[in-house]
């Protein structure tokens, strides 16, 4: 109802000085809050439709917050320091062989904290019994191993324990992770022709991806039943923080003094940034797929809000006739679409929030939902909804108080 003001006692008031009454925050709260109460199925449906598009985009910008978050804690107790040293190709284009001294040479270097070795025995595989046929290896390899292997690639055991200095000289075996989960965790396995006692099962490593697939024994063992002849194939080497560039700088030719240029130098934690990045990628991507969902909800508020305006046209009119003006239309139309929007944000920035923490949870990853998805997630449903709204109130504003009574 339209206020009235007086303008002098016993007159009535000019038409010149009638004025609308301003709607308060919570009459048009009031007035939007009607209108999705009075049809809620269609106003639960559309609402959905941006729940859905913000739980998407705050639960896939979360997913990959919290994947970011453990691998920087894994780098950080991994640290970023290894190195790698490996054969290349020789000049011909074959395989290259690292001299056998050369885990010693590489100790020799000042700033290197640890250096050990793996050698990867050729034509040799491991089985879980000697009935396996010798062509199905599974891609799985035996290798020589240092008894120092696990402190300095920052390896653990899952089960089991580690080669020792009496262990490392007998048919003993530590199996890497994916090696033991394909064999099925055996107690024995078959190697070289003679049973092999298993004594330990490592966890995954993440900065030495070579030994999931492998079955690791000791370096005097693999001499004395396989004819290891002693070449490392893998050098992995811990240098000081501060001295990690120039150490890499070196390895090379100290390991391979005559042929510097067949040896290959690495830095896992480069592979591990390097699939942050991909993830990136992949993450913006979907991302992209949660905007489009969030697109086609803001399309299910517009078509509920014109529907609603066709719906509603004696309401319009009966309202205008009663001295509603055309702004106070507009707002409510509008303010009905913001609510819906908002019901429709705040459902699915929680959505998005639980499903981040119940994935981060599985994966035993730290639960991280940026401050800025949710306050992004929040902007965008008021976006939607105002630009949702804002054809059916201009629309509604424009009907004609005696045109909207005629067609009720």
């Amino acid at each position: 109802m339209p206020a009235v003001t007086v303008t002098s006692p016993g007159r009535y008031p000019s038409p010149t000085s009638l004025k609308p009454a301003r709607l308060r925050v919570s009459d048009l709260a009031r007035l939007g809050g009607y209108g999705l109460r009075s049809r809620p199925l269609r106003a639960v449906l559309s609402a959905l439709g941006i729940a859905i598009g913000i739980a998407s985009m705050v639960a896939v910008v979360g997913i990959s917050a919290s994947s970011h978050a453990d691998l920087d804690r894994q780098l950080r107790t991994l640290g970023t320091n290894l190195l790698t040293v490996k054969p290349g190709k020789t000049f011909g284009g074959k395989d290259a062989q690292l001299p056998a001294p050369s885990l010693a040479m590489i100790k020799q270097i000042s700033p290197v904290l640890s250096a050990t070795a793996i050698g990867v025995i050729s034509d040799v595989h491991v089985y879980r019994n000697e009935r396996i046929p010798s062509v199905e290896t599974a891609g799985m390899s035996v290798s020589a191993a240092r008894l120092d292997l696990l402190s300095t690639v920052s390896a653990e055991l899952d089960r089991g324990t580690w080669l020792n200095a009496a262990t490392e000289r007998y048919p003993t075996v530590v199996l890497g992770a994916r090696t033991a989960k394909q064999l099925g965790y055996p107690p024995t396995v078959y190697i070289g022709g003679r049973s092999w006692v298993v004594s330990g099962v490592l966890k995954k490593a993440p900065l030495a991806q070579e030994l999931d697939l492998s079955a690791l024994i000791g370096w005097p063992a693999a001499t004395t039943y396989l004819g290891f002849d002693g070449h490392p194939t893998v050098v992995y080497t811990r240098a000081a923080e501060s001295q990690v560039e120039a150490v890499q700088a070196v390895l090379a030719a100290t390991a391979n003094p005559e042929k510097p240029n067949e040896a290959t130098v690495s830095r896992p934690s480069d592979l591990l940034t390097l699939q942050r990045a991909a993830n990136k990628t992949f993450t913006a991507l979907l991302v992209g797929l949660g905007a489009v969902a969030l697109l086609v909800g803001g399309i299910g508020v517009a078509n509920t809000m014109v529907i609603s305006v066709l719906e509603r046209r004696s309401e319009i009119g009966l309202r205008r006739s009663l001295g509603a003006t055309k702004g106070q239309i507009r707002t409510q139309f509008v303010s009905e679409a913001l609510l819906l929007s908002m019901l429709g944000g705040a459902v699915g920035s929680l959505l998005g929030y639980l499903v981040t923490g119940t994935y981060a949870m599985i994966q035993q990853w730290p639960a991280v939902v940026p401050w800025w998805a949710l306050l992004g997630g929040v902007g965008a449903t008021v976006g939607i909804g105002a630009i949702a709204g804002l054809y059916p109130a201009i629309r509604a504003a424009r009907l004609a108080p005696t045109e909207a009574l005629a067609s009720s």
